[in-house]
């Protein structure tokens, strides 16, 4: 390792002065960046189950517009929330990245433990990004919850005791401001001064790099200079404005993030303005989680498209009654739910693919990533957590993508634990012990 500024180190290639070289079996690098994308009321699970084999499988009609990314994506099949253990929405929404049951008659309602994401956050993010992690939530707090912080909408939790919950942000513009506001090329803003110092360093170590080919032989002169150019490329592809910009500004001022304070328990106040405008607020939302990994503003996100009560109506899909007066208040409606949970697969494939095209440096931020989709319950009408309709995404520690993994109704726990073993976490157990048994297999 070559030592630079800013406590950086830079690996070098292997070299004839340092021994005899031997062949090892190079294990995957942990993943670089975690997303985790929350969508309410589970799914009609017969229709979002894939046919076929493992790896040779279509997606069912509800993942269908998933199909241009299916290489990139691992349906996991056959998990059960098994420590989701409280009122029955609320539950799903904090096990589902805690592994814990609702603490029912302490911690307010909330969860036990902490979600994966603020582990992640702590081993990757926290202190070497702006931002250790981005909570964000679309037409977030509705009904019951009366635009106020709940059990019935909180998915994240800190890290240490009494774990305490952490609210997402919802007005974009503010959102937008506080990271983007200044963002270009040559502005001296925090994500500007991020890729100087990178480049800074990059010039200090290709120096040292220098010094010591002065004291190598012929092949691994040629050796380094292979390595050089490698890191040249870094340089240039950290010089480009293409990896990290300001994502495109919307106008919503047609959308009242704080809506939901209006909310009544029931769902009959409507704000149609605010509903019609989720589409474009949920892309903005999207792009800005994006930009955030490219730019380095953080390493670590998770996006809420609302929370368990999507009291909340969907004029762009000809629907009027709000989405969860489909899943049971006013009768299960499986028809209008696929076509709810289909859309959401629109917005999963429009995430993947700008992930996809963001160039950091000979690979995209797709590959260096996990991005995990989920929800809380399974089926709308009888609130079950078995068969949980879970997918990852991404390359980010060696996970093997386009497949689907079936599971003899294993804990979800053991996917959590995955998720950290992912990033270098070695820990085998994770959540509440009961509802863990370990690593799952065939991840990887």
């Amino acid at each position: 390792m070559l030592r630079g500024a800013g406590a950086i180190a830079v690996a070098l290639p292997w070299l004839e002065i340092m021994g005899t070289e031997r062949q090892a079996h190079a294990q995957p690098a942990p993943a670089r960046r975690f997303l985790a994308v929350y969508t309410p009321g589970g799914t009609v699970i017969d229709r979002w189950r894939p046919t076929g084999t493992e790896t040779s499988f279509t997606l069912g009609p509800i993942l269908a517009p998933l199909a241009p990314v299916q290489d990139r994506l691992l349906v996991v099949d056959g998990l059960d929330m098994q420590s989701a253990r409280g009122e029955q929405h609320q539950s799903g929404i904090i096990a589902w990245l805690t592994g814990t049951p609702q603490e029912l008659t302490s911690n307010g309602g909330y969860a036990g433990g902490p979600s994966i994401d603020q582990v992640i956050a702590s081993r990757i993010s926290a202190g070497r990004t702006a931002e250790a992690s981005l909570q964000l939530a679309v037409r977030w707090a509705t009904g019951k919850s009366h635009g106020l912080m709940t059990p019935m909408n909180i998915a994240n939790f800190e890290e240490t005791a009494p774990y305490s919950p952490i609210p997402p942000r919802l007005d974009p513009v503010e959102i937008f401001t506080a990271l983007f506001g200044t963002l270009d090329p040559g502005a001296s803003d925090d994500a500007a001064r991020r890729l100087a110092r990178k480049r800074s360093i990059l010039d200090f170590l290709d120096r040292r790099y220098a010094a010591l080919s002065a004291r190598l032989g012929a092949a691994d002169k040629q050796k380094i200079d292979q390595h050089l150019t490698k890191i040249r490329e870094i340089e240039q592809s950290l010089s480009t404005t293409a990896a990290c910009r300001p994502p495109a500004r919307v106008d919503t001022s047609d959308y009242n993030p704080s809506s939901g304070l209006n909310s009544s328990d029931t769902g009959s106040i409507r704000d149609i303005s605010t509903d019609a405008a989720i589409p474009k607020v949920g892309k903005l939302m999207t792009d800005m989680l994006v930009m955030a990994l490219a730019c380095d503003i953080t390493a670590v996100g998770t996006l809420q498209w609302s929370d368990t009560e999507a009291k909340y109506t969907l004029p762009w899909l000809n629907l009027t009654e709000h989405h969860h007066f489909y899943q049971e208040m006013g009768g299960y409606r499986p028809a209008e739910c696929e076509l709810i949970y289909t859309w959401y697969s629109e917005q999963h494939l429009y995430l993947l693919q700008e992930m996809e095209k963001v160039d950091m440096g000979g690979h995209s931020l797709l590959d260096e990533s996990v991005v995990f989709f989920g929800s809380e319950i399974s089926d709308p009408p009888s609130h079950r957590k078995t068969n949980m309709p879970f997918l990852l995404a991404g390359g980010g520690g060696g996970l093997r993508t386009g497949r689907w993994v079936r599971y003899p109704n294993l804990p979800h726990n053991n996917l959590l634990v995955s998720i950290l073993n992912l990033f270098g976490d070695t820990r085998t157990r994770f959540g509440a012990p009961a509802y863990c048994t370990g690593p799952l297999t065939n991840l990887t």
